[in-house]
């Protein structure tokens, strides 16, 4: 007999599609020089490698190119504190699997791409690529964190058409059109009735084409230097397959492979950022972006057997960072910082998906001018981030005789690097 259709199934994607697009993976390593200042200030620099965080930061840096790539590496680990599964009648057990999974969070490597060129003495159009969105998480089959998380792969490209002008003597602003790209391919184990029995297994993938806007204005008094912009968030709708298998018994009726849509929206964002020139060489820097995550407030999930939504806990996050730059010659500047960039994930209901926590992230980098039109740019960066706990509940076929919930508890230690090369140009 039948106690679970392909429609109650489908709802346990729910779970599967919250963690993908939550929080905690925003990846700010969008220019080799901001890394080294620990992004400190770039919403009031100029030039094209500053296009992700102000589209006015062209308005008067002329013709040039720039490109850079970031090598991200997370050495952590996640470990069990008690994960449990109960089964319809309340019988609870360990979730049992391997206790300690070393690295869960695959390290990756993010391009940038921009350029821009001027078009006559106060306007300015440039392009540029980048990929703010991008995760990946991979856990064994046998992890303790197989009911919540067994592969997480998020990507995201963004592409943005700028517009800049030199409004006045003291001001620029700028806009942009961003078309951004999003793929994503989720799974988790599901559990059988049976104490012990193999998992079955389900899956989630999508993919889409969205589009977003920014703005944003520079103003220069001497020595200092303003700068303010708004990005938007994106409303995602990805279209792809889900699929549920190895159920069986009484539950292998839902297994089940179709069509489906998956929609949520990332964050708006908003940054101030200031630098100074306290000397001829020292010029200090400071910056501030506050997040919108509450407009990820649901995840909506569908297939042609229904639909179903699910809330979410996210909140807004500010992080904060200040930093300098050093000239040791005029073909050699070196510069350092600090920042401070708080989770959006609730401790309670934070999954394994994205295990994330609070980080401090200290940096130095330096330039060289190779010659009157090329500039190289280097910067490393070290995160440290707080230790956090993973503690998420799932409802496995709720609403029928079969619900099972699992309960995944556990601990999160992690540190970062970053290694990050680029090259500027003048046209």
């Amino acid at each position: 007999m039948k106690i679970i259709s392909p429609a109650i199934a489908a709802g346990g994607l729910l779970a599967l599609a919250s963690a993908a697009h939550a929080g905690g993976f925003y990846l700010q390593e969008q220019g080799v020089r901001a890394t080294g200042r620990a992004y400190s200030g770039e919403a009031a620099d100029q030039g094209v490698e500053s296009l992700w965080w102000n589209p006015a930061s062209i308005a008067q840096s002329g013709g040039e190119v720039y490109a850079g790539v970031n090598g991200i590496f997370v050495d952590g680990s996640v470990s069990d504190r008690g994960s449990t599964l109960t089964f319809p009648g309340g019988l609870t057990v360990p979730v049992g699997g391997n206790p300690r999974i070393e690295r869960p969070i695959e390290n990756g490597v993010v391009p940038n791409l921009a350029g821009a060129l001027p078009i006559g003495d106060r306007f300015a159009i440039g392009l540029s690529l980048a990929g703010p969105f991008n995760l990946t998480t991979a856990y064994p089959p046998d992890s303790w964190t197989r009911y919540d998380a067994l592969k997480s792969r998020v990507f995201t490209a963004d592409g943005q058409l700028t517009a800049a002008m030199k409004a006045t003597s003291w001001l620029d602003l700028g806009v942009g059109v961003d078309l951004q790209y999003a793929d994503a391919k989720l799974t988790n184990a599901l559990p059988n009735l049976v104490p012990g029995a193999p998992d079955g297994v389900q899956s989630l993938q999508g993919h889409g084409w969205d589009w977003g806007w920014t703005a944003g204005a520079q103003a220069h008094f001497g020595a200092l230097s303003l700068g303010a912009s708004y990005r938007s968030s994106v409303g995602h709708d990805l279209r792809g397959s889900a699929q549920v298998q190895g159920l069986v018994g009484p539950l292998a009726g839902a297994n089940f492979t179709a069509p489906a849509r998956a929609s949520f929206t990332t964050p708006w964002i908003a940054t101030l950022g200031a630098r100074y020139r306290l000397t001829d060489r020292l010029t200090l820097n400071g910056q501030v972006q506050r997040f919108g995550w509450s407009e990820f407030g649901a995840i909506e999930v569908s297939t042609p057997t229904g639909r179903q939504t699910i809330a979410e806990g996210y909140r807004d996050t500010t992080s904060g960072g200040v930093g300098l730059d050093y000239a040791l010659t005029p073909a050699v500047t070196v510069r350092g910082g600090v920042q401070y960039d708080p989770t959006p994930t609730p401790d309670i209901g934070r999954g394994a998906r994205v295990p994330d926590g609070a980080r401090w992230l200290f940096a130095a980098g330096a330039s060289a001018k190779l010659s009157r039109r090329v500039t190289v740019d280097a910067a490393v960066a070290y995160i440290d981030f707080q230790p956090s706990t993973i503690d998420h509940a799932t409802t496995f076929y709720g609403g029928t005789p079969a619900a099972t919930t699992s309960q995944v508890t556990g601990h999160v230690d992690a540190q970062g690097y970053l290694l990050s090369l680029g090259v500027r140009a003048r046209l």
